[in-house]
């Protein structure tokens, strides 16, 4: 996906981008591919990939949920950044925390966002389980979002734990999420959740499955939740 591609696959979604925002997504790949020379970002690098499999893939979360307004994000295991910074470039009005195991790539974020000029971004250098039990941000947050990293029966006692009573927890998955859906029933149920939908559709070009799966979140988790580091993967709620 070429880049004035990837402006007018936007503009098909209703999402519109200004000249500033335009140059922010190609500064933006070119710091994501030069960094990526000393640390590992991703496996993907070329303009094309870059803008289809990164940009694009992370602002499909705004095609079913709304993300206009100043509300209050969380993104559990960004990595390079996807995908609130590429959300946050679309909505500069967005309140960004991002939370990372790995202290390069928080570096590389606040670089990142110091170069883009992105106000209102924080990084948190801590693992989801520990970041979840903190009383600063726990059951703060209107949405809290994540990207392919974990199963979603482990990804839901990382991130429902953050998400506030009435707030969303979006997870963005490839294919088989039905499957996942299936083994995270109980857990979702048990750290307050409750599945609202299923969002399946094409990436663009190479035509591979994304689904986009919306929880509500409409009671509080318990106390317990989330266990310890490396806990909900070894051992996941059934």
């Amino acid at each position: 996906m070429k880049p004035e591609q990837f402006v007018n696959a936007l503009n098909e979604q209703g999402i519109s981008l200004n000249e500033k925002q335009k140059e922010q997504f190609a500064e933006y790949f070119q710091i994501l591919v030069e960094w990526n020379q000393k640390i590992n970002l991703t496996a993907i690098t070329s303009e094309h990939d870059v803008y289809l499999k990164h940009f694009y893939d992370s602002i499909s979360a705004a095609f079913y949920h709304n993300f206009t307004g100043n509300l209050t994000i969380c993104d559990v295991g960004a990595g390079a950044g996807f995908p609130s910074i590429p959300l946050k470039i679309c909505f500069p009005d967005l309140n960004i925390t991002i939370v990372d195991s790995l202290q390069k790539r928080i570096h590389f974020l606040n670089q990142l966002a110091a170069q883009l000029s992105l106000k209102n971004v924080t990084f948190h250098h801590d693992r989801a389980e520990n970041f979840g039990k903190n009383k600063q941000f726990r059951e703060t947050f209107d949405i809290v979002i994540s990207r392919a990293i974990a199963r979603m029966s482990v990804l839901s006692e990382l991130c429902l734990p953050l998400t506030r009573k009435n707030g969303v927890f979006l997870a963005m998955k490839g294919q088989h999420a039905d499957a996942e859906i299936n083994d995270a029933q109980n857990a979702i149920t048990i750290l307050g959740g409750d599945l609202d939908t299923i969002h399946t559709f094409q990436l663009p070009e190479e035509n591979s499955e994304r689904s986009i799966i919306l929880i509500h979140k409409n009671r509080k988790t318990p106390r317990k939740y989330p266990r310890k580091p490396g806990l909900p993967n070894k051992s996941p709620i059934t």
